[in-house]
């Protein structure tokens, strides 16, 4: 168990330490199915294949861990082994079969991915309302068993009152932990919007965003329904939604007299294969 984590979370789950009186099998991938609860949504694709490298050479060293269900095994631990033996194409992985409850499948999943600092601040979001409602935990009470300040969970859990626009920008690393703490204080939702996609358009800091806001707030009442911004051409406008429609990304226009360009945001290297074979399509 990680040293990051409190000790209270050893009595949340069962151990998963492997030892010599577990028997180790081999296991087909294709049986082999993710944890239904994995909060993690993304994987890194460059660390798997760091770790495919390491499993061509070595093996898998350490064998995941595994239960039965209906047509095959789900994996409790070990994910990204599994991910990395398939990018291998190795045919089989070394697993230990146990027994384990729905509700204990869930903690695991849901503290093994705690102790990872790769998860995205939405995944820990997500992650601490789960304990909390799983285990009935006020904020303190998890934040003692987690080893982590009140104040720390109730940064993250806030960020889930955030519009979903948002909440992926934060997930896609568009928008920061910083900027979505700044946007959570606002309560209109619109003005919340207009301000992301200022962010991430502009490219503001946190600081810029704090100091939009700060004038935001020492306008009067009437003037808080909108943002100043310089005045744009209707049709400009137009074509930016229609290329957001058609390319399924933020999409900028920038005009100067009869000059500009135009910008497509990409958030991987996956997302920029897409946007480059509709590209090509179009050509």
């Amino acid at each position: 168990m990680s040293k990051r984590l409190g000790r209270g979370l050893d009595a949340l789950i069962p151990s998963l330490s492997v030892n010599d009186d577990d028997k180790v099998v081999e296991i087909s991938l294709s049986q082999l199915r993710p944890n239904p609860y994995q909060p993690r949504k993304t994987f890194d694709e460059d660390s798997i294949k760091e770790l495919a490298e390491s499993i061509k050479q070595h093996g898998v060293i350490q064998p995941i861990i595994v239960r039965t269900v209906l047509k095959g095994y789900e994996i409790i631990a070990g994910e990204r082994r599994f991910r990395a033996s398939q990018y291998c194409g190795n045919a089989t992985i070394p697993a230990v079969v146990r027994s384990f409850t729905d509700q204990q499948v869930m903690e695991i999943a849901l503290i093994e991915n705690l102790q990872r600092e790769d998860l995205n601040a939405i995944e820990v979001a997500i992650a601490y309302q789960a304990l909390i409602d799983r285990f009935k935990l006020t904020q303190e009470e998890l934040s003692m068993k987690v080893g982590k300040s009140r104040s720390h969970i109730a940064n993250f859990v806030r960020l889930l009152s955030l519009p979903t626009e948002i909440k992926d920008n934060v997930s896609r690393g568009t928008i920061s932990m910083g900027h979505a703490r700044a946007l959570v204080g606002i309560k209109d939702e619109k003005m919340q919007k207009e301000l992301a996609d200022l962010t991430v358009s502009m490219e503001w800091s946190v600081r810029d965003l704090e100091e939009a806001i700060q004038k935001l707030d020492s306008k009067q009442p009437e003037e808080k329904t909108k943002l100043k911004q310089k005045k744009r051409d209707p049709y400009i406008d137009h074509l930016e939604e229609s290329l957001r429609e058609r390319f399924k990304t933020t999409v900028k226009i920038k005009q100067q007299k009869d000059k500009g360009k135009i910008e497509l945001q990409y958030y991987s290297k996956q997302d920029l294969e897409r946007l480059l074979e509709l590209l090509q399509y179009m050509a």
